[in-house]
């Protein structure tokens, strides 16, 4: 019997997680796609007047454009096996981005909001790759 809470306990802990600003994650229910299974979160944020949603990230819906498929149009992605945990945002399309490291320069061609929008941007989309075909899906609780 101990152990048996002992085990629950430890699987409640490993599917239940608060990340840094607060936002609690819980594991959710599985989604059976053509392709395969998918596990995302249920994500409830700090705002009480936002419930729970169901976070599914970086779900692939087209073959990596690399290779022979670049500059293609998008073919199917392959299937997979067992569940593909979707908890992470798959990589984000190579681009240019405006340089901001001269805030004065940068202001002569955007406005300060923009310019501040990208200060915050920027950092989340480091992860560029040209295997970047990926959904992220908000579904509500």
């Amino acid at each position: 019997m101990l152990f048996a809470l002992y085990y629950i306990s430890v699987v409640l802990l490993t599917m239940t997680s608060v990340d840094s600003q607060g936002i609690r994650r819980v594991m959710t229910r599985t989604i059976g796609t053509k392709y395969g299974t998918i596990r995302g979160l249920s994500v409830k944020l700090p705002n009480r007047n936002v419930g729970a949603v169901e976070v599914f990230l970086g779900i692939p819906y087209a073959a990596p454009p690399i290779g022979h498929l670049r500059f293609m149009p998008p073919v199917n992605p392959g299937q997979w096996r067992g569940v593909r945990i979707a908890d992470r945002y798959g990589p984000v399309c190579p681009q240019r981005y405006p340089d901001i490291k001269n805030e004065t320069e940068s202001l002569r061609h955007m406005p300060m909001g923009r310019l501040e929008y990208l200060k915050k941007l920027i950092p989340f989309l480091r992860n560029e790759s040209e295997d970047c075909l990926y959904l992220n899906v908000y579904v509500p609780g």
